[in-house]
């Protein structure tokens, strides 16, 4: 069964690269090109961002600070990670600074938030 996926997808391939141009063909076979894992995980997790950034519409006292705190956390460590691994992947890389950022942002709108609450209560 598996031999025959195999030859399918080859079969595929072949069509595909036959209608590229060369400079597209090259980006086809990349290492880290549509082919490949390193290419498809940063399009997924494109939408951890997109989700954390649609938070940026909800009131803060619906925000979880470990949820964010989470989001820049490994949007940070992921980042440094990608450009050391091999093949260097920048587009994961990028999807991980955006992800940092926007958890950043948000662990910032909750922590001053909870900033400005504690005060108000200090001056009743």
């Amino acid at each position: 069964m598996a031999s025959a996926i195999r030859r399918t997808l080859l079969s595929i391939d072949g069509k595909v690269q036959a209608k590229l141009s060369p400079a597209w063909r090259g980006r086809w076979n990349h290492p880290a090109g549509p082919k490949t894992v390193h290419f498809w995980s940063p399009v997924v997790k494109w939408g951890l961002v997109i989700a954390g950034a649609s938070d940026f519409a909800r009131p803060v006292e619906s925000l979880s600070l470990n949820q964010s705190l989470s989001l820049a956390t490994t949007g940070t460590i992921w980042a440094r990670y990608c450009l050391v691994i091999i093949p260097k992947n920048y587009f994961l890389c990028s999807c991980n600074v955006f992800l940092g950022a926007v958890g950043c942002t948000q662990v910032g709108r909750i922590l001053m938030h909870r900033y400005q609450h504690r005060e108000e209560g200090d001056a009743d």
